[in-house]
């Protein structure tokens, strides 16, 4: 049985398609790194609620990370764009994509800053409060920066899968790449030769934010 790699694979459509498919680069990337930032300041505050002893704070940020974790980012996603306009609440496509990301990597996020800054050895505390310092001071000198080490690799993770799941906002009209790769192998009716171009595309987006995590860790490693 041999295989068609010209149906498989088509150079010539492949070369046509990147410009194409690079115009989606923006908001891959745009979408991606605002998510992330903002979950990650959404995150933090979730992940002090968890650790507080205030009960309804607790028990909200639990229900936040539950849920979160709990529904796919399409259902997320569809409930945003689609269903907050019948009540009243309507988001362009841009904007509840930002917003889907936000809640979505919030909860993994503050899972993972809250395991950090427990993993700091109770020592580190000791220490420093036996020389006077203040809480506020203690995380912001001794524990934070700590726990970036420890939870850089993670937090990587969840970045590169924002990068990938921005594939998904192609269902509410977004402009990104993956959009942009269904147009192009529509109108050429060749969709697998698209889709192999902007695989790979996605596969060096991601391997450029990974070397990038390596030189931080040597960085932080210091």
């Amino acid at each position: 049985m041999s295989i068609n790699w010209q149906a498989l694979l088509n150079p010539e459509l492949a070369i046509e398609a990147i410009p194409v498919i690079l115009e989606g680069l923006p908001y891959t990337i745009a979408l991606s790194l605002i998510g992330f930032l903002l979950g990650t300041f959404l995150g933090f505050f979730v992940a002090i609620f968890r650790m507080s002893p205030i009960l309804p704070l607790r028990w909200l940020a639990m229900i936040h990370v539950s849920l979160m974790r709990g529904i796919p980012l399409m259902v997320l996603l569809f409930f945003i764009y689609f269903g907050l306009p019948f009540m009243g609440i309507e988001l362009d496509a841009i904007a509840a994509t930002i917003v889907s990301f936000t809640m979505m990597s919030s909860a993994y996020i503050s899972e993972i800053i809250r395991s950090s800054l427990a993993a700091v050895d109770v020592g580190q505390w000791e220490a420093a409060r036996s020389l006077g310092l203040r809480t506020p001071t203690i995380y912001r000198k001794v524990i934070i920066p700590q726990a970036i080490r420890i939870a850089l690799p993670p937090l990587s993770n969840v970045l590169l899968d924002m990068v990938k799941s921005t594939a998904l906002t192609a269902m509410i009209t977004v402009p990104e790449m993956f959009n942009k790769a269904k147009i192009i192998g529509g109108a050429k009716s060749d969709y697998m030769t698209v889709y192999i171009v902007v695989a790979l595309m996605y596969w060096m987006i991601c391997t450029l934010y990974a070397i990038g995590q390596d030189k931080m860790e040597k960085r932080l490693s210091f």
